[in-house]
């Protein structure tokens, strides 16, 4: 009996782990399909991030998606084909919207959310 609880959470955990690869891969494509598919895996995420600020735009749903990932400035602008300054600003408009002090960070607030 005790094995089988093991083998489930085994099995368990390799589809946690095959449904995270396959977003980071959808991150990394930077493929349309990464917010739907982010919203059946974790949709709480998004009622949270609705409960702090209800009109965020499907582009800057998907930039906290990958802020989530805890992706660096500068794969994010790899990925979305844009210079790294650029991704600079989307953090700092977001940390307004979202109302996210600048002595903290981002990556940690998003991890905590």
């Amino acid at each position: 009996m005790k094995n089988e609880k093991t083998e489930f959470n085994l099995e368990d955990l390799n589809q946690k782990i095959f449904v995270q690869d396959e977003i980071l891969a959808l991150a990394k494509e930077n493929s349309p399909r990464l917010l739907s598919k982010f919203r059946l895996v974790d949709p709480d995420f998004f009622k949270k991030l609705s409960s702090i600020q209800p009109n965020l735009k499907n582009s800057e749903l998907i930039f906290c998606i990958y802020l989530k990932l805890n992706l660096t400035t500068k794969e994010i602008a790899t990925y979305t084909f844009v210079t790294p300054k650029a991704i600079q600003n989307r953090k700092n408009r977001l940390r307004k919207k979202l109302n996210i002090a600048s002595t903290v960070d981002i990556y940690k607030w998003f991890n905590e959310l």
